[in-house]
C-alpha cells in the first residue's frame, strides 16, 4: 500500500484549504450584509474601512496559510496575528454602529467571519489553540456587545468549533506520523533485503570461507578466521535487524542499537519492545558498552565470551556487561588513571556521568560486571 507523499509530510493541508475557503465565503456574506445596511451605521465610512481591512487581511492571511512554509511554526504565528486582527475588527463595533443597532443586538463587525481565526488557531495548535482562540473571540463578542445572554449560542458554537477542529488537527498529525513511520520501516526493510542479497553473494561468502579455512589451518590463520567469523555474525545481525534510526523527536531505539554489537562471542539480550531515548544518549551508552567489550577482548582474551543485558525499568534503563575473566585486581583502575591511561575513566565513567547516570563495577575471581543505570528525563 502506498500513500501520497504530501499526505504524510503535510497532513493538515486539507484543513488549511477548507479554512481559507470558509473565510472567503464568510467574508462575502459579511460584506453583503454591511453594504446592504450601510445607511444604518453611525459611521458608514468607518464600516467600509473595516470591511476593506477585512478583505485585505483575508487575502494576506489566506496566502500565508496556503503557501505551505517549510517552517510549520510560521503558520502558527499567522494564526496568532489573525486572532489579534479579528479582535481589532470586533473592537470597531461601538465606533461604527448606532446605539439602536447595539440595542437591537446587531451582529458585531466581522460577524461570522471572526470564527475563521478560531479555526486557524485550532488547526495550528490543536485543541489548546482552538480553545484559546475561541476564548479571545468570545471575550470580544461579550465585551463589545455587553449582552452575555444573547451571545451564549454563538459562544457555544465557537467553543465547539475550536474543540472539534483542534481535535481533528491532532488526530491528523498523529495518523500522518504513524503512516510516515510505517512507510520508513517498509522502505528500510526493502533496502535491507536488497543489501542482504548483494552482500550474501560477496562479502558474507568470503568471510565464511576465511572462517572455515582459518579453522582448518589453525595458528595465526585460525585467529584471522575467528575474527572473520565475528565480522560475519556482526554483518548478518546488521542486515537482519538494521540500525536504530532517529525519529522526528530526535530519539533512537537503544535496544536495536545494542543488538548490532552481538557477535559469536558477545551475547546481547534486550526487551522485545523499543527502548527509546534521545539519540545522543543512545550513542554514548553504546560507546560505553563498546569500551567494556573492548576491555574484555584485551584483558580476558579475544575469544572470551561476554554478555550484554538491557533492562527497561520504567523510570529508566539498566545495562550490564559481564564476562567470566579473573576480575580486575584491587587498585588497578586507580593506578591506570594515575598513570594517564584514562580509558575506563573517560570512555566509560566520564560518558555516563555526563549523561547524569551512574556506573558501578562488580569484579572478582569469577569475572567482572559493569552496571550502567540511566534515569529517563522529561518523560523520555
Amino acid at each position: 500500500m502506498t500513500f501520497p507523499r504530501a499526505d504524510v509530510e503535510h497532513p493538515l493541508e486539507p484543513l488549511w484549504r477548507g479554512m481559507v475557503v470558509y473565510r472567503v465565503l464568510t467574508l462575502v456574506s459579511v460584506a453583503a450584509g454591511v453594504l446592504l445596511s450601510l445607511a444604518d451605521f453611525a459611521s458608514p465610512a468607518g464600516a467600509v474601512g473595516v470591511l476593506v481591512a477585512m478583505i485585505g487581511w483575508t487575502a494576506g492571511s489566506g496566502y500565508a496559510y496556503l503557501r505551505r512554509p517549510a517552517d510549520p511554526d510560521r503558520r502558527g504565528w499567522v494564526a496568532g496575528v489573525d486572532v489579534l486582527v479579528t479582535f481589532a475588527v470586533m473592537a470597531a463595533t461601538p465606533l461604527v454602529q448606532t446605539p439602536a443597532q447595539l440595542a437591537a443586538d446587531a451582529p458585531v463587525m466581522g460577524s461570522i467571519w471572526t470564527s475563521g481565526a478560531v479555526l486557524a488557531c485550532a488547526i495550528a495548535y490543536g485543541v489548546p489553540g482552538g480553545i484559546a482562540g475561541a476564548a479571545v473571540v468570545c471575550a470580544a463578542l461579550v465585551g463589545f456587545q455587553a449582552r452575555l445572554e444573547a451571545e451564549l449560542p454563538d459562544i457555544q458554537l465557537l467553543a465547539l468549533a475550536g474543540l472539534t477542529i483542534g481535535f481533528a488537527s491532532t488526530v491528523l498529525r498523529r495518523s500522518a506520523e504513524r503512516v510516515r513511520l510505517a512507510v520508513a520501516s517498509e522502505a528500510a526493510m526493502a533496502e535491507r533485503e536488497r543489501l542482504a542479497r548483494a552482500v550474501h553473494d560477496g562479502v558474507l561468502q568470503v568471510l565464511g570461507y576465511v572462517r572455515r579455512r582459518g579453522a582448518e589451518l589453525g595458528g595465526s590463520a585460525g585467529e584471522l578466521g575467528a575474527l572473520a567469523g565475528e565480522q560475519e555474525v556482526a554483518l548478518r545481525t546488521l542486515l537482519t535487524t538494521g540500525t536504530a534510526p532517529v525519529d522526528e523527536r530526535g530519539r533512537r531505539d537503544l535496544a536495536a542499537a545494542l543488538r548490532v554489537l552481538a557477535s559469536s562471542r558477545v551475547t546481547v539480550s534486550t526487551p522485545a519492545h523499543p527502548v527509546e531515548l534521545p539519540a545522543h544518549t543512545v550513542d554514548e551508552l553504546v560507546a560505553v558498552v563498546g569500551a567494556a567489550l573492548a576491555n574484555v577482548a584485551l584483558h580476558v582474551g579475544p575469544d572470551a565470551p561476554a554478555w550484554v543485558l538491557l533492562e527497561d525499568v520504567g523510570t529508566g534503563v539498566e545495562i550490564s556487561v559481564r564476562d567470566e575473566g579473573h576480575g580486575i585486581p584491587e587498585g588497578r583502575l586507580a593506578a591506570a588513571e594515575a598513570e594517564g591511561r584514562l580509558g575506563v575513566a573517560r570512555s566509560m565513567r566520564g560518558r555516563v556521568q555526563d549523561l547524569g547516570g551512574t556506573i558501578t563495577c562488580d569484579t572478582g575471581p569469577g569475572g567482572t560486571e559493569w552496571i550502567v543505570e540511566m534515569a529517563r528525563k522529561d518523560g523520555a
